[in-house]
């Protein structure tokens, strides 16, 4: 059973399941024209107001006329003193929106530009998102994670995280410093990483999965879009959307399991927000268990 006010610990901060993803707020690369940054605005005030305190964000969250860093700036300073933010770095973008992957004497800098967009003087949460292409890649984290634990110890960076890995590269990370989070690709059509996710419940880590509604979007997201009869059915039962189904989903995954759902639409905002106090059935989490795993 999940809702918005259920709770994790990263570390010593505690977040409400279901926070809010910061990429969306900026556009997307395909969108035709600009996203308002009223709306923008809005949304991440509105969350605030909601009880979401738990943003996820990175510096390459840009498009030419938006930064989501500066947007959190702009519509929640002074932070109210439960939020947190977790960022990213490892993986970067040129002004061009080419993608590149950092070398461990370059996070530093990317850490820094992260506290400087946001106005911190230091990180709560930083993940090292791993590999610059969507898929995983293979090698060893322990240069790069060793580097951002450098930076925790000198207190720019109050907690760890790992984005984009397999288990061995958890265990790996481990070794060096204490992991609060695990952000992979996951969702109900996309059950890859399901070993991790229980993996991550096992040793008391958080779990946080990224497009885990997405998926549910033809083109939006890699991974197949299957489920659409099994999904509509339940979410008619609870006068819900597809979407919103696919979330509760994910929060009924495990009390470990967060929630990030990103939007820079207002209305979409709330739906999400609903989203965390659905009650899905054990009948109904068996059908959705069918669809991901068939």
């Amino acid at each position: 059973m999940t809702n918005l006010h259920d709770t994790w610990r990263l570390g010593d901060l505690t977040v409400n399941r279901l926070g809010l993803g910061a990429m969306r707020l900026t556009g997307m690369p395909w969108d035709e024209k600009p996203k308002s940054r009223e709306d923008a605005i809005t949304v991440l005030r509105r969350a605030i107001e909601l009880g979401v305190n738990h943003i996820d964000t990175a510096s390459f969250y840009f498009t030419p006329t938006r930064s989501a860093n500066e947007l959190i700036a702009t519509a929640l300073q002074p932070y109210p003193d439960d939020l947190v933010i977790t960022t990213k770095v490892g993986a970067g973008r040129s002004r061009d929106g080419e993608f590149s992957f950092a070398r461990p004497d370059q996070l530093r800098g990317q850490v820094e530009e992260n506290i400087r967009q946001l106005g911190l003087d230091h990180l709560d949460v930083v993940n090292l998102r791993w590999g610059a292409a969507m898929g995983k890649e293979p090698g060893s984290v322990a240069e790069h994670f060793g580097a951002l634990a450098e930076l925790r110890e000198a207190g720019l960076i109050r907690h760890l995280g790992i984005s984009n890995v397999v288990a061995d590269q958890l265990t790996e990370a481990r070794s060096i410093a204490p992991v609060v989070c695990v952000q992979n690709r996951y969702g109900l059509t996309d059950r890859e990483d399901d070993a991790l996710l229980d993996l991550c419940g096992e040793l008391g880590i958080a779990f946080v999965p990224f497009f885990a509604v997405t998926t549910s979007i033809p083109g939006a997201a890699p991974g197949p879009v299957s489920g659409e009869a099994e999904v509509a059915k339940v979410a008619a039962a609870h006068d819900a959307t597809p979407a919103q189904i696919r979330l509760a989903w994910t929060l009924h995954r495990g009390a470990h399991v967060l929630a990030i759902p990103g939007t820079g639409d207002p209305g979409h905002l709330a739906e999400n927000v609903a989203a965390g106090g659905l009650r899905l059935s054990e009948a109904e989490l068996a059908l959705l268990d069918g669809v991901g795993r068939g």
